[in-house]
Formats: C-alpha cells, sequence, structure tokens
C-alpha cells in the first residue's frame, strides 16, 4: 500500500469507529483502518498519482450522509492498486467529528452553508483548491426523499464557471442523476463549498443520491460510487 495521507484540519478529529452503521459497511483492509486512524487528528486528505489533471472529491461535509463517505473509501481501494496519468485528491471524512456522531451540523452551523467563512473546514477545502492547483472538485451528498432536493442530482452552475455545467450533463448522462442548474453560482445557496469554489473559479459540482439522513439505504452508496465514477471519466480517469 502507497498511501499518501496528510491532515488538512485538526479542529475536526473523530472517532469514526464509533459511528456504527458507518462501520458496518466500510470495505474492510488497511486503507480502512488507516483513516480510520487518521480521522482522529482531523480531516484527512488522500492523494493519488501525479501530474494533470488534479482533480478533487470529497465526502461528509454533513456527516449523517453516509452513501459517499462509503463510496469514497472504496474508491481508495480501487485507485491504490492503480497507475495514474494525473492526480486525484480524496476526503473521505471532511469533518470527522459529525460522522461519529451521526449529524449533520457542526459546532452548531451547516457546515454547507460556510465554506466563505475564514477557518471553517469547508473554507480550509476552498483555500487548498488553489494551494493544490485543483482543476475541478465534486462534493457527495445523500438526501432524503421529501426534502431538498429529495431525488438523485446533481447541481451545477453555468456562470462564472461553464465547465460546471459541463460536468453535471456528463454525470447526468451516465447514471440515473437528475441535473439542477443555476444561471449564476451562488444565487440559490450562500456559501455553499460548490458555489464558492465555481465563484473562485475552480468548476465544481454537487453530487446527491437519495438515502435517510444516518442511515444507509440499499443501494445508495453504489449510486454515489457511480457518480465518483463518471466525474472521473469526465477528465479521462477509467476504472475498470
Amino acid at each position: 500500500m502507497n498511501l499518501e495521507v496528510t491532515i488538512i484540519s485538526t479542529k475536526t478529529g473523530g472517532l469514526i469507529e464509533e459511528n456504527e452503521v458507518l462501520m458496518e459497511l466500510l470495505p474492510p483492509g488497511r486503507i480502512t483502518e488507516t483513516l480510520i486512524e487518521k480521522a482522529k487528528e482531523g480531516t484527512p486528505l488522500l492523494k493519488f498519482g501525479k501530474g494533470s489533471p488534479r482533480i478533487m472529491l470529497i465526502s461528509g461535509i454533513h456527516g449523517n450522509e453516509l452513501p459517499p463517505q462509503i463510496a469514497v473509501i472504496k474508491l481508495a481501494n480501487i485507485l491504490n492498486k492503480l497507475e495514474l496519468t494525473g492526480t486525484i485528491y480524496l476526503t473521505p471524512f471532511a469533518i470527522p467529528k459529525v460522522t461519529m456522531d451521526n449529524l449533520r451540523r457542526f459546532d452548531g452551523f451547516d457546515m454547507n452553508r460556510r465554506a466563505s467563512k475564514n477557518g471553517s473546514p469547508p473554507n480550509i477545502i476552498l483555500n487548498l483548491l488553489k494551494a493544490l492547483k485543483i482543476d475541478a472538485l465534486a462534493d457527495f451528498h445523500s438526501t432524503q426523499k421529501r426534502s431538498n432536493p429529495g431525488v438523485e442530482s446533481v447541481f451545477c452552475s453555468k456562470t462564472p464557471c461553464y465547465e460546471s455545467y459541463k460536468i453535471a450533463k456528463h454525470i447526468t448522462d451516465k447514471t440515473s442523476s437528475k441535473i439542477i442548474c443555476q444561471k449564476k453560482a451562488g444565487t440559490l445557496y450562500t456559501g455553499a463549498l460548490e458555489d464558492e469554489s465555481n465563484i473562485a473559479g475552480v468548476p465544481a459540482v454537487t453530487c446527491e443520491v437519495v438515502s435517510r439522513n444516518g442511515w444507509v439505504d440499499p443501494g445508495s452508496p453504489e449510486r454515489s460510487y457511480n457518480q465518483m465514477v463518471a466525474f472521473l471519466d469526465y477528465f479521462g480517469f477509467k476504472l475498470l
């Protein structure tokens, strides 16, 4: 195993193993064990490959949205076996503390409305996009039925980063996801990581699959994984 892991925030550490629902479905092995151990220190960032393109996938901004966190760990296990042309960064547990507690909010706030707040976990990720010269970001979530959006979907915008829409269209063409597109980033939500990334000039999308909060509905990790594969495919990364 040649796994490169760094801690990008030390304010967020948590004991992932205390989330019993998540632990039952995480793929076993050294990568999972390493990430659980690293998450005690804070937010782990994994790096695979080198060179361009340079993309980032994250999950766990909302700790009780479990399917994408499972899917990112699965993806990490697969990427660790491949020789990549380009660089893929993964953040499976954006805020380990809320994943541990199976909660949506961190310090009382919805972190997908705080990316513009200096020092917040999503703001740290936002700043990393420029520092690491990231070409595009995908933020993975899950949504309950009869909530917002309540359906498998991909959020994007056309201004100022039209490529956000192109990425979303590619993902929705290859999955069962619905495209939800704003004309201009930041008009629907303030402080969402996807919007703030697009405003900063780094194309970004938010991908949602349907599952109950704090739970893992059947098939939801697989659908989230399919969205991830489609995002990678847009940039020429082919997974066997």
